[in-house]
């Protein structure tokens, strides 16, 4: 299950997990105009874990979702966006 929300200044998706136990923590997407963060809570620490991707690094996220095991450069145009 997920929602999201559009707030002022980002998009919010939350991520519910509804598997099969033990279910992990709640993870919360915002996606801002510069970057992206990722948080979900850590019961371990106590405390909220948040992670922040560059415009370029979700890019690559997502190119690397569809490819095999490996290293690779995404070619980009002269404004950074990817060809």
């Amino acid at each position: 299950m997920f929602s999201i929300e559009h707030d002022f200044d980002a998009t919010v998706v939350t991520l519910v997990d509804e598997g099969p136990a033990p279910l992990k923590e709640d993870v919360v997407i915002n996606a801002f105009d510069d970057c992206v963060t990722i948080e979900q809570y850590d019961p371990r620490q106590d405390k909220v874990v948040t992670v922040t991707l560059s415009l370029t690094q979700l890019t690559d996220l997502e190119a690397a979702l569809d490819l095999p095991e490996g290293v690779y450069r995404l070619r980009r145009d002269d404004k950074g966006n990817p060809e």
